[in-house]
């Protein structure tokens, strides 16, 4: 925090109407029990937001100021203002909001389509939490622009195609959306499937029955799964079959109708069974289809069902039915070297493809 900062601070504003002086933006929030949530365990949420938007933060009491380039210091009111909202009402607020908040922000000085009024912002913050995803156990808030197209889709349309690096929440939200439409009686039971081929290892032969053969390879629908529902619900329906665990090669001949379908790790299909897995599709259903383009496990010169499915499906995406989101390592809401290090690796293979 600069001391130049303190000799600015001057010309508070309340949340309903923060405006800049000589490059110092100042905010007053009303609720004081509210603050130790917004700021943080020893103002670790402002620490953040200095060390992401390369901003300077002061806080006295109620009254935050921040200084900083005019773009990065709108983003930095943005996003204490959205996360006051968020607690407003009624909402907790982690490290990952803190950084979903931030990625909002930044998109809108980005793209200069962010009113600068903190009622606009509040506005956003309900937008936002309208496409929420409300399941037994928790809601889930998108975390990044494609997050919330993403969860739109998959709320709307009956195809959609999630594509991008590990990390950005595909598998998790897709989950998190079939467990809220199947506890609301839109959809009869969720069917979860991937390709059974290993990531460059080989396992041998695996015991047990059918649902033991294929845990290892779902355990990610299953980790999600769990976050959603209780224990016991999800066990009970895995039992009766509300749930159904359907390895890809056993989908053959089946017309999937009322349900819910999540094909995970779709790059390691073969042309033959994306093909196949489209047209199981029935009415009432809702198909989607997660991978990473660049992680492709099939032995060498075998074509990604995932990809020839991109090239033959292009033409649909602009009906309403289909929907494909495209996320990049700047949607990665996990540690943040994730991120890094997707951008490191695709850095190597951009370079090796100019040589």
């Amino acid at each position: 925090m600069s001391g130049s900062l303190s000799n600015k601070i001057a010309g508070v504003n309340k949340v309903s109407g923060a405006k800049q002086t000589s490059g110092v933006k100042s905010l007053e929030f009303e609720n004081n029990l509210l603050l130790p949530d917004l700021y943080g365990a020893h103002g670790q949420n402002l620490a953040r937001i200095e060390q992401v938007l390369s901003v300077s933060l002061i806080n006295r009491g109620n009254l935050v100021f921040v200084e900083g380039d005019t773009d990065n210091c709108r983003a930095a009111a943005q996003v204490l203002q959205t996360l006051y909202a968020r607690l407003e009402s009624g909402a907790a607020i982690n490290s990952g909001d803190v950084d979903g908040a931030m990625r909002f922000a930044q998109d809108d000085e980005k793209n200069k389509s962010g009113n600068r009024q903190t009622i606009k912002t509040r506005k956003n913050v309900k937008d936002r939490q309208a496409k929420a995803i409300h399941t037994q156990n928790r809601d889930i808030i998108p975390r990044s622009p494609n997050q919330a197209t993403y969860i739109e889709a998959l709320l709307s349309h009956e195809l959609v195609l999630g594509l991008g690096p590990a990390g950005t929440g595909k598998t998790y939200l897709a989950v998190a959306a079939a467990a809220s439409l199947l506890l609301a009686g839109k959809v009869e039971r969720i069917i979860l499937s991937r390709p059974a081929l290993e990531a460059g290892e080989r396992l041998g032969f695996l015991p047990g029955d059918m649902r033991e053969k294929v845990d290892p390879y779902l355990r990610p629908l299953y980790d999600a799964l769990y976050d959603m529902l209780p224990a016991a619900r999800v066990e009970r329906a895995l039992e009766c079959g509300d749930i159904e665990i359907a390895p890809l090669a056993f989908m053959r001949g089946r017309t999937l109708r009322n349900a819910f379908i999540i094909l995970d790790e779709a790059q390691n299909t073969t042309t033959m069974q994306m093909k196949m897995f489209l047209t199981r599709l029935g009415e009432g259903s809702h198909m989607v289809i997660n991978g990473d383009p660049s992680q492709i496990d099939l032995p060498k010169g075998q074509v990604s069902g995932l990809a020839d499915a991109l090239d033959v499906l292009s033409g649909l995406a602009h009906d309403n039915v289909l929907k494909i989101v495209r996320f990049t390592q700047g949607d990665v809401v996990r540690h943040d070297l994730v991120a890094k290090i997707i951008t490191a690796y695709e850095a190597r293979k951009k370079g090796k493809s100019n040589e």
